[in-house]
């Protein structure tokens, strides 16, 4: 990943922007469809999602290392994998691009750009599931790119489909997507207002799983 700071900041920007618009469109084909039955607009969600994580991963992935999440971005800027300056732009691209995703599908579907969402999701069983989130996807990341980097888009779209599932908050387990699904009155919404504590518990499940992977990585201590 050798391309220059401009390009990593528009693939990154590009890829936050697609990733946002299958989320969301999705969420709003699969509800139409699904004539109110959650669990089939849920699997039509969940399923669009990981597919499009392994294409956008494949497609930006040699450009920009294919974040589309602060959490991500932050980790790896901690662990010098990405310079500090370098992070802050793609925190604002990222940021950026999912805003646009998010308008992208509202477009689409004939809504407005953006609407806040009504939708709750507020309680520590929502912030627990967030905190799984994240730190499931950082752990899939992290020990993705040091074993087996080949796999890292199948495995960062397996464990995302799997979490749609098994966590109560179908799991965010990204800043910037829910900072953008909190101007989307749609199916994948949620309230401004429980956007802060869901990025928190995401943060620490992020940092718990940085920490750990550190861990693994240093060498024990010799005995006498």
């Amino acid at each position: 990943m050798n391309q220059p700071l401009h390009r990593r900041l528009v693939a990154e920007a590009i890829g936050s922007a697609m990733l946002l618009a299958a989320v969301v469109g999705s969420g709003i084909m699969g509800e139409r469809l699904a004539a109110g039955n959650v669990a089939v607009a849920l699997l039509a969600n969940s399923i669009a999602t990981g597919g499009a994580l392994v294409a956008l991963i494949l497609t930006f992935g040699p450009i920009s290392g294919a974040h589309f999440n602060p959490a991500v971005t932050l980790a790896i800027a901690w662990e010098k994998g990405i310079g500090w300056r370098d992070a802050v732009a793609y925190l604002i691209v990222q940021i950026g691009g999912a805003f646009a995703g998010v308008a992208i599908a509202h477009l689409m579907f004939g809504l407005p750009l953006f609407f806040a969402s009504q939708h709750v999701r507020q309680g520590r069983s929502q912030l627990l599931a967030e905190f799984v989130a994240t730190f499931g996807l950082l752990a899939v990341i992290a020990g993705c790119a040091r074993f087996k980097p080949a796999m890292a888009p199948f495995g960062v779209a397996a464990y995302i489909v799997a979490a749609y599932w098994f966590t109560a908050s179908t799991s965010f387990a990204n800043p910037a997507v829910t900072l953008a699904r909190s101007v989307s009155d749609t199916f994948a919404g949620i309230r401004p207002i429980d956007a802060p504590s869901f990025i928190a518990a995401q943060i620490c499940g992020a940092i718990v799983a940085a920490v750990l992977f550190r861990w693994f990585d240093s060498k024990p201590r010799e005995t006498i």
